[in-house]
């Protein structure tokens, strides 16, 4: 039996093997809503150009409701045989109002048709993605301004640096996830130009009105050029890199949870909702939702990876192989959607272990960066020459066993005789994390402006 929608020039249909290979309805069904939508600015558009008459119109436009609503109940019967979602709905259109729903397809084609129901996809993507990143940000700020104060040691290549506070911590993944939004946000304002119109390839002969969709479609402006419109998905392959990008931050906090949560760190615990246990080891409190988030940053990551190697050798305009764009880019900004979620639920459910943290934030001899920049504000010594008395002083403190601020007056001195008591004024993870007040910088001061100020930027979008 011929696939009618091809029309006459083919006499049987497809073998099964083509079939299954050429069926993409079992995931561009996503685009359903997309379509009607797409469909119903078409036809209102065509009746409005006198292309078609307004009671066609009309009754297509009833028809496409009530299609939709029956793929929104779920009583919708979609066809592999029909190939997509554009044939499903249309195929159904017709069993509803009879051969009116031809005149739909007029002035337009499948190319330009899922261009635009991709668009439409990607954009309202960008728009819950945009709420749940904002989301993952209040989370952090609150958890931030909490603890502002809690002492904690920044790390350089994993091992003790200095002592920051968990609050200044957090507030860099705030920091990394606002600029996440911004590309997304750039990445909607490079795709919000309608394709709707450039039909196969070449444009229509049809008197149509292009900025007529565009505007119906919530699109800036329609695109400029035919071929372009239908056969490029940058749009997709940036929206794809900023969520590559934002999937590389989620994972590194991951792997920071993972690390944190364990016995050798325990620097926060979280509770039995994000954690697992082990089949045999009964101990065991897994922190699987953090490994889960940083695993499926590599799903995000090889996504884009696939749709760049699908798009790098494809000739001018449209070839089936863009039919492998939507299945990786609804895999992956589903992915990340659900990360981003596990991630807010992770940070809001963290309970951070004071103690454990300031202990180890000393460790190390954490605090040497201060001791030398106190030789240089005090003593006037250059930097280099500080540098190196310090580095003698914590060699004297490793041989005593003992930490920094342990050291006795004389003990300094006897490496630096200008060394006064002074000294002890900056020794300490509390004293050293107080005095780093530069713009930026971890002092609880800073953590608290900057915890407010996020708070109200993000209470204002």
């Amino acid at each position: 039996m011929s696939n009618q929608m091809w029309g006459g020039r083919f006499a049987s249909g497809p073998d099964a093997i083509m079939e299954e290979i050429n069926a993409s309805i079992g995931f561009d069904y996503r685009l359903a809503k997309q379509d009607i939508a797409g469909s119903k600015a078409h036809v209102a558009m065509l009746a409005k150009q006198g292309i078609v008459s307004a009671a066609d119109a009309e009754t297509i436009s009833k028809g496409l409701d009530e299609v939709g609503a029956e793929i929104e109940s779920g009583a919708f019967a979609f066809s592999r045989a029909l190939e997509d979602i554009h044939m499903n709905v249309e195929s159904r259109l017709a069993e509803k109002i009879g051969p009116t729903a031809g005149r739909l397809h007029t002035a337009r084609s499948r190319n330009d048709q899922v261009a635009v129901d991709f668009r439409l996809w990607v954009r309202d993507t960008i728009d819950e993605l945009d709420g749940q990143l904002a989301d993952l940000q209040a989370a952090l700020v609150e958890k931030a301004e909490k603890y502002a104060e809690a002492v904690m040691p920044g790390f350089t290549h994993l091992q003790s640096a200095q002592p920051v506070t968990f609050g200044h911590h957090l507030l860099a993944y705030v920091e990394m996830i606002a600029r996440d939004r911004g590309r997304f946000r750039d990445a909607r304002v490079r795709l919000n130009e309608c394709p709707l119109g450039a039909a196969a390839l070449a444009g229509t002969s049809f008197p149509i009105d292009r900025f007529a969709t565009a505007q119906a479609l919530g699109f800036d402006r329609p695109t400029a050029n035919s071929l372009d419109s239908v056969s490029d998905r940058d749009f997709a392959l940036e929206t794809l890199s900023a969520a590559a990008i934002a999937a590389t931050h989620l994972s590194r906090f991951a792997e920071e949870i993972v690390l944190w949560t364990t016995p050798q760190f325990g620097f926060i615990a979280l509770s039995d909702k994000f954690t697992t246990g082990s089949s045999i080891m009964p101990q065991k409190r897994n922190p699987d939702a953090a490994e889960l988030v940083r695993g499926k940053s590599g799903r995000v990551i090889g996504d884009l990876a696939g749709l760049l190697i699908v798009m790098k050798g494809l000739p001018l305009a449209y070839s089936k192989d863009m039919q492998e764009d939507k299945e990786g880019c609804f895999d992956s900004l589903q992915s990340l959607s659900l990360c981003v979620a596990a991630m807010a639920g992770m940070v809001r459910d963290m309970t951070p272990k004071l103690e454990k943290m300031k202990a180890a934030a000393g460790s190390g001899y954490s605090t040497a960066t201060d001791l030398a920049d106190w030789l240089v504000r005090a003593l006037n010594l250059p930097f280099r020459q500080a540098h190196h008395v310090t580095g003698r002083i914590v060699a004297l403190a490793s041989q005593s066993g003992k930490e920094l601020e342990q050291l006795t007056l004389a003990d300094m001195q006897g490496v630096e005789p200008a060394i006064t008591s002074e000294v002890f004024n900056v020794l300490g993870v509390e004293k050293s994390v107080r005095s780093r007040l530069s713009y930026g910088g971890t002092a609880p001061q800073n953590v608290l402006e900057q915890a407010r100020g996020w708070k109200q930027r993000l209470a204002s979008k």
